[in-house]
Protein backbone atom coordinates (compact mmCIF):
# COMPACT_ATOMS: atom_id res chain seq x y z
CA UNK A 1 0.00 0.00 0.00
CA UNK A 2 1.41 3.39 -1.01
CA UNK A 3 1.24 6.68 0.89
CA UNK A 4 -1.37 7.98 -1.56
CA UNK A 5 -3.46 4.83 -1.11
CA UNK A 6 -3.46 5.37 2.66
CA UNK A 7 -4.47 9.02 2.32
CA UNK A 8 -7.34 8.03 0.01
CA UNK A 9 -8.46 5.36 2.48
CA UNK A 10 -8.27 7.93 5.29
CA UNK A 11 -10.45 10.38 3.36
CA UNK A 12 -12.97 7.63 2.64
CA UNK A 13 -12.97 6.57 6.30
CA UNK A 14 -13.35 10.15 7.52
CA UNK A 15 -16.37 10.69 5.26
CA UNK A 16 -18.07 7.33 5.55
CA UNK A 17 -17.67 6.88 9.32
CA UNK A 18 -20.17 9.68 9.81
CA UNK A 19 -22.13 9.60 6.57
CA UNK A 20 -24.51 6.58 6.66
CA UNK A 21 -22.89 4.60 3.85
CA UNK A 22 -20.62 2.14 5.76
CA UNK A 23 -17.00 3.08 6.30
CA UNK A 24 -15.84 -0.52 6.66
CA UNK A 25 -17.66 -1.52 3.47
CA UNK A 26 -16.12 1.31 1.47
CA UNK A 27 -12.66 0.55 2.85
CA UNK A 28 -12.97 -3.07 1.71
CA UNK A 29 -14.19 -1.96 -1.73
CA UNK A 30 -11.34 0.55 -2.09
CA UNK A 31 -8.77 -2.04 -1.03
CA UNK A 32 -10.11 -4.37 -3.73
CA UNK A 33 -10.09 -1.60 -6.35
CA UNK A 34 -6.51 -0.73 -5.44
CA UNK A 35 -5.63 -4.38 -5.91
CA UNK A 36 -4.28 -4.81 -2.42
CA UNK A 37 -3.55 -8.39 -1.44
CA UNK A 38 -3.38 -7.78 2.28
CA UNK A 39 -3.52 -10.49 4.90
CA UNK A 40 -6.50 -10.43 7.25
CA UNK A 41 -4.28 -9.01 10.00
CA UNK A 42 -2.85 -6.17 7.90
CA UNK A 43 -6.24 -5.27 6.47
CA UNK A 44 -7.84 -5.31 9.89
CA UNK A 45 -4.98 -3.31 11.43
CA UNK A 46 -5.37 -0.51 8.88
CA UNK A 47 -9.12 -0.53 9.55
CA UNK A 48 -8.44 -0.17 13.28
CA UNK A 49 -6.01 2.73 12.74
CA UNK A 50 -8.54 4.60 10.58
CA UNK A 51 -11.41 3.96 12.99
CA UNK A 52 -9.24 5.17 15.87
CA UNK A 53 -8.63 8.39 13.95
CA UNK A 54 -12.34 9.03 13.47
CA UNK A 55 -12.99 8.18 17.13
CA UNK A 56 -10.60 10.98 18.06
CA UNK A 57 -12.31 13.31 15.57
CA UNK A 58 -15.62 12.53 17.30
CA UNK A 59 -14.07 13.47 20.63
CA UNK A 60 -12.79 16.71 19.10
CA UNK A 61 -16.26 17.66 17.84
CA UNK A 62 -18.19 16.49 20.93
CA UNK A 63 -15.66 17.24 23.64
CA UNK A 64 -18.34 18.81 25.85
CA UNK A 65 -20.54 15.72 25.61
CA UNK A 66 -17.54 13.43 26.19
CA UNK A 67 -16.67 15.40 29.32
CA UNK A 68 -20.29 15.04 30.39
CA UNK A 69 -20.13 11.26 29.99
CA UNK A 70 -16.91 10.99 31.99
CA UNK A 71 -18.30 13.19 34.78
CA UNK A 72 -21.49 11.16 34.84
CA UNK A 73 -19.62 7.89 35.26
CA UNK A 74 -17.57 9.10 38.21
CA UNK A 75 -20.08 11.23 40.11
CA UNK A 76 -21.88 8.17 41.51
CA UNK A 77 -25.14 10.01 42.00
CA UNK A 78 -28.35 9.79 40.03
CA UNK A 79 -28.58 12.90 37.88
CA UNK A 80 -28.97 13.74 34.21
CA UNK A 81 -25.25 13.27 33.45
CA UNK A 82 -25.15 9.87 35.15
CA UNK A 83 -28.26 8.64 33.33
CA UNK A 84 -26.88 9.78 29.97
CA UNK A 85 -23.60 7.97 30.69
CA UNK A 86 -25.51 4.85 31.72
CA UNK A 87 -27.38 4.83 28.40
CA UNK A 88 -24.09 5.10 26.51
CA UNK A 89 -22.68 2.16 28.50
CA UNK A 90 -25.81 0.07 27.92
CA UNK A 91 -25.72 0.76 24.17
CA UNK A 92 -22.13 -0.54 24.03
CA UNK A 93 -22.83 -3.95 25.57
CA UNK A 94 -24.10 -5.93 22.51
CA UNK A 95 -21.22 -4.90 20.23
CA UNK A 96 -18.69 -5.26 23.05
CA UNK A 97 -19.78 -8.85 23.74
CA UNK A 98 -19.49 -9.76 20.07
CA UNK A 99 -16.07 -8.11 19.90
CA UNK A 100 -14.75 -9.96 22.94
CA UNK A 101 -16.01 -13.44 22.13
CA UNK A 102 -16.00 -13.46 18.32
CA UNK A 103 -13.09 -11.17 17.43
CA UNK A 104 -11.29 -13.77 15.29
CA UNK A 105 -14.49 -14.60 13.42
CA UNK A 106 -15.20 -10.91 12.76
CA UNK A 107 -11.71 -10.53 11.29
CA UNK A 108 -12.64 -12.96 8.50
CA UNK A 109 -15.16 -10.44 7.15
CA UNK A 110 -12.32 -8.00 6.43
CA UNK A 111 -10.55 -10.12 3.83
CA UNK A 112 -12.03 -9.04 0.52
CA UNK A 113 -15.60 -10.38 0.85
CA UNK A 114 -16.90 -7.84 -1.65
CA UNK A 115 -20.15 -9.67 -2.46
CA UNK A 116 -21.12 -9.51 1.22
CA UNK A 117 -20.32 -5.80 1.27
CA UNK A 118 -22.61 -5.18 -1.71
CA UNK A 119 -25.54 -7.04 -0.16
CA UNK A 120 -25.11 -5.26 3.17
CA UNK A 121 -24.99 -1.85 1.45
CA UNK A 122 -28.43 -2.56 0.04
CA UNK A 123 -29.62 -3.51 3.53
CA UNK A 124 -28.26 -0.18 4.78
CA UNK A 125 -30.20 1.60 2.03
CA UNK A 126 -33.42 -0.10 3.12
CA UNK A 127 -32.86 0.99 6.74
CA UNK A 128 -32.28 4.59 5.69
CA UNK A 129 -35.24 4.60 3.31
CA UNK A 130 -37.59 3.44 6.08
CA UNK A 131 -36.09 5.83 8.64
CA UNK A 132 -36.55 8.80 6.29
CA UNK A 133 -40.31 8.28 6.51
CA UNK A 134 -40.46 8.06 10.30
CA UNK A 135 -42.48 10.68 12.15
CA UNK A 136 -40.51 13.58 13.63
CA UNK A 137 -40.58 13.97 17.43
CA UNK A 138 -38.48 15.54 20.18
CA UNK A 139 -38.20 12.30 22.19
CA UNK A 140 -34.88 11.73 24.00
CA UNK A 141 -33.03 8.39 24.12
CA UNK A 142 -34.48 6.09 26.79
CA UNK A 143 -32.92 3.00 28.38
CA UNK A 144 -34.93 0.59 26.22
CA UNK A 145 -33.96 2.65 23.19
CA UNK A 146 -30.29 2.39 24.18
CA UNK A 147 -30.52 -1.42 24.17
CA UNK A 148 -32.16 -1.52 20.72
CA UNK A 149 -29.69 1.01 19.29
CA UNK A 150 -26.88 -1.08 20.77
CA UNK A 151 -28.18 -4.18 18.97
CA UNK A 152 -28.23 -2.17 15.72
CA UNK A 153 -24.59 -1.20 16.36
CA UNK A 154 -23.73 -4.86 16.94
CA UNK A 155 -25.21 -5.86 13.57
CA UNK A 156 -23.28 -3.01 11.92
CA UNK A 157 -20.02 -4.83 12.64
CA UNK A 158 -20.61 -6.44 9.24
CA UNK A 159 -18.81 -4.50 6.48
CA UNK A 160 -21.45 -2.82 4.32
CA UNK A 161 -23.88 -2.18 7.18
CA UNK A 162 -23.38 1.46 8.08
CA UNK A 163 -22.91 1.86 11.81
CA UNK A 164 -24.19 5.44 11.82
CA UNK A 165 -26.94 4.49 9.36
CA UNK A 166 -28.07 1.54 11.47
CA UNK A 167 -27.95 3.38 14.79
CA UNK A 168 -29.39 6.69 13.58
CA UNK A 169 -31.98 4.87 11.47
CA UNK A 170 -33.03 2.70 14.42
CA UNK A 171 -33.19 5.76 16.68
CA UNK A 172 -35.36 7.70 14.24
CA UNK A 173 -37.69 4.71 13.77
CA UNK A 174 -38.00 4.56 17.57
CA UNK A 175 -39.24 8.16 17.46
CA UNK A 176 -36.11 9.81 18.86
CA UNK A 177 -35.32 13.40 17.89
CA UNK A 178 -33.02 13.34 14.85
CA UNK A 179 -30.28 15.58 16.21
CA UNK A 180 -30.24 13.70 19.52
CA UNK A 181 -30.13 10.44 17.58
CA UNK A 182 -27.10 11.58 15.58
CA UNK A 183 -25.21 12.80 18.63
CA UNK A 184 -25.94 9.62 20.58
CA UNK A 185 -24.91 7.49 17.59
CA UNK A 186 -21.54 9.20 17.25
CA UNK A 187 -20.80 9.19 20.98
CA UNK A 188 -21.75 5.56 21.65
CA UNK A 189 -19.05 4.19 19.37
CA UNK A 190 -16.12 6.10 20.87
CA UNK A 191 -15.61 3.87 23.96
CA UNK A 192 -15.90 0.74 21.80
CA UNK A 193 -13.23 1.87 19.35
CA UNK A 194 -10.88 3.02 22.09
CA UNK A 195 -11.45 -0.24 23.94
CA UNK A 196 -10.77 -2.25 20.79
CA UNK A 197 -7.55 -0.34 20.13
CA UNK A 198 -6.39 -0.81 23.74
CA UNK A 199 -7.20 -4.54 23.59
CA UNK A 200 -5.19 -4.97 20.39
CA UNK A 201 -2.20 -2.92 21.57
CA UNK A 202 -1.99 -4.85 24.86
CA UNK A 203 -2.36 -8.26 23.25
CA UNK A 204 0.77 -10.48 22.96
CA UNK A 205 0.23 -10.79 19.21
CA UNK A 206 0.27 -7.04 18.56
CA UNK A 207 4.04 -6.55 18.33
CA UNK A 208 4.39 -9.60 16.11
CA UNK A 209 1.61 -8.49 13.76
CA UNK A 210 3.03 -4.96 13.60
CA UNK A 211 6.51 -6.26 12.78
CA UNK A 212 5.14 -8.55 10.06
CA UNK A 213 2.67 -6.04 8.67
CA UNK A 214 2.76 -5.36 4.96
CA UNK A 215 2.16 -1.66 5.69
CA UNK A 216 4.82 0.78 6.96
CA UNK A 217 4.33 3.07 9.97
CA UNK A 218 4.51 6.12 7.69
CA UNK A 219 1.61 4.81 5.62
CA UNK A 220 -0.41 4.14 8.78
CA UNK A 221 0.29 7.71 9.94
CA UNK A 222 -0.82 9.21 6.62
CA UNK A 223 -4.08 7.28 6.73
CA UNK A 224 -4.64 8.29 10.35
CA UNK A 225 -4.08 12.01 9.67
CA UNK A 226 -6.37 12.19 6.65
CA UNK A 227 -9.13 10.24 8.44
CA UNK A 228 -8.91 12.51 11.50
CA UNK A 229 -9.11 15.79 9.56
CA UNK A 230 -11.86 14.70 7.18
CA UNK A 231 -13.73 13.07 10.08
CA UNK A 232 -14.03 16.38 11.95
CA UNK A 233 -15.57 18.01 8.88
CA UNK A 234 -17.91 15.12 8.08
CA UNK A 235 -19.13 14.74 11.68
CA UNK A 236 -20.42 18.32 11.87
CA UNK A 237 -21.86 18.06 8.36
CA UNK A 238 -23.78 14.86 9.11
CA UNK A 239 -25.60 16.37 12.08
CA UNK A 240 -26.90 19.14 9.83
CA UNK A 241 -27.98 16.63 7.18
CA UNK A 242 -29.89 14.46 9.67
CA UNK A 243 -31.72 17.53 11.03
CA UNK A 244 -32.74 18.44 7.47
CA UNK A 245 -34.01 14.89 6.79
CA UNK A 246 -31.70 13.92 3.93
CA UNK A 247 -31.39 10.21 4.70
CA UNK A 248 -33.12 9.10 1.51
CA UNK A 249 -30.27 10.55 -0.59
CA UNK A 250 -27.86 8.20 1.16
CA UNK A 251 -30.33 5.32 0.75
CA UNK A 252 -30.30 5.77 -3.03
CA UNK A 253 -26.50 5.93 -2.98
CA UNK A 254 -26.30 2.68 -0.98
CA UNK A 255 -28.67 0.96 -3.42
CA UNK A 256 -26.51 2.05 -6.35
CA UNK A 257 -23.18 1.28 -4.67
CA UNK A 258 -24.43 -2.08 -3.41
CA UNK A 259 -25.76 -3.12 -6.81
CA UNK A 260 -22.54 -2.03 -8.55
CA UNK A 261 -20.44 -3.92 -5.99
CA UNK A 262 -22.49 -7.11 -6.40
CA UNK A 263 -22.18 -6.90 -10.19
CA UNK A 264 -18.45 -6.27 -9.98
CA UNK A 265 -17.95 -9.13 -7.55
CA UNK A 266 -20.02 -11.50 -9.66
CA UNK A 267 -19.02 -10.56 -13.21
CA UNK A 268 -15.84 -8.50 -12.80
Amino acid sequence: MSLLDAIILGIIQGLTEFLPVSSSGHLEIMKAIQGQELSGESSMMMTIVLHFATALSTIAVFWKEVTRIIKGLFQFKINEEFLFSAKIVISMIPAALIGVFYDDFIETFFSGKILLVGVMLIVTGIILFIAERAKRTDKPVGFKDAVLIGIAQMIAILPGISRSGATIGTSVMLGIDREKAARFSFLMVVPLILGKVAKDVLSPEFSKELANSEISSTVYAAGFASAFIVGIIACAWMIKLVKKSKLSYFAYYCFAAGTATICWSTFG
